[in-house]
């Protein structure tokens, strides 16, 4: 019984670049001039017009002194020629149109202390790059990035947390250090002693809700000094948790980025800590296996740029 073996459509047409010059040579009558026109040699145009020849099994043109030929097969593959050209000419202005509408915007989810202390700056200078793409930036905390990304609402998301979420794909974009601050007016104020890891651990703190970065880190960070004690408060913005700090309700833990302003003034001060280092890696994240392109990925160049050393 004969075996139909199935040979791949591209090893059986002439690829676009031999369509084109053998539209040319029709237009012209002549190898030399649609070789000019295509921006080969013409050693390099006759040998790719055999070549297609040898492909199809068909003699396309008749070559004499005078100039070049078609043939009656040569007329006729020229014409199916003209329709495969003006396919692929129709479908790249079609991708390119998809280009342009996926470039005309970028959807940004980041977690509250890269929104409000990183992204503005990058955001800047992606103006600069792309001043038409429309940017959307939609903050909260490293969960709920992971969830818009998944969710197909971001193009590209960034994180906090101990590691990349699942389903996601990432590269570190920053390194940064937790702090711990109070009021001037705590006692913790006037300590002349570190802080130590078992203190931090059992002092109700001002914390950041569930699902943030900075509460996984420190989480993680004080599982094996007995776990955190029962939070004093729990709030869902970094400003929040700073204004709590300050008006002396107690002491809280936050990312030194969010910090500058505040112990330069000394609305709040920092306090040691010893045995214990609070670092955490700044990700970018996107869905896994769908790296980011267009603006996105521009976003994630000047990221990379702008990158914070451990």
């Amino acid at each position: 019984m004969a075996v139909d073996v199935h040979v791949p459509l591209s090893h059986r047409v002439p690829d676009l670049g031999a369509l084109e010059l053998l539209l040319a040579v029709a237009r012209h009558g002549s190898l030399g001039r649609a070789a000019r026109e295509t921006g080969v040699s013409q050693p390099a145009a006759s040998s790719r017009i055999r070549s297609m020849e040898r492909q199809l099994g068909l003699a396309l043109l008749d070559r004499s002194p005078r100039g070049s030929r078609l043939t009656d097969a040569g007329v006729l593959v020229t014409d199916w020629a003209r329709r495969v050209v003006e396919a692929a000419e129709a479908f790249d202005a079609g991708a390119q149109a998809l280009r342009d509408r996926r470039d005309s915007r970028l959807r940004i989810a980041a977690s509250m202390t890269i929104a409000e202390y990183l992204l503005p700056g990058w955001l800047m200078a992606l103006r600069a790059e792309r001043p038409d793409t429309a940017v959307s930036l939609l903050a909260g905390n490293s969960a709920a990035v992971a969830g818009r990304l998944l969710a197909g609402e971001a193009d590209l998301g960034f994180v906090e947390g101990l590691s990349v979420p699942e389903g996601l794909d990432g590269t570190v974009i920053a390194h940064d250090r937790l702090v711990v601050v109070v009021a001037p007016s705590h006692a913790w104020a006037r300590r002349r002693t570190p802080l130590t890891p078992q203190e931090l651990a059992a002092t109700p703190l001002v914390l950041r809700e569930p699902g943030s970065g900075t509460r996984q880190v420190l989480d993680a960070a004080l599982a094996v000094h007995g776990g955190l004690a029962p939070p004093l408060l729990e709030l869902s913005s970094t400003t929040a948790v700073k204004g709590a700090a300050q008006s002396g309700a107690g002491p809280c833990v936050l990312s030194e980025l969010a910090l500058g302003e505040e112990l330069s003034t000394r609305r709040l001060v920092e306090i040691p800590i010893g045995g214990m280092r609070l670092r955490r890696q700044l990700r970018a994240v996107w869905p896994a296996g769908h790296r980011p392109t267009g603006p996105a990925r521009d976003l994630l160049t000047l990221t990379a740029r702008d990158a914070r050393p451990e």
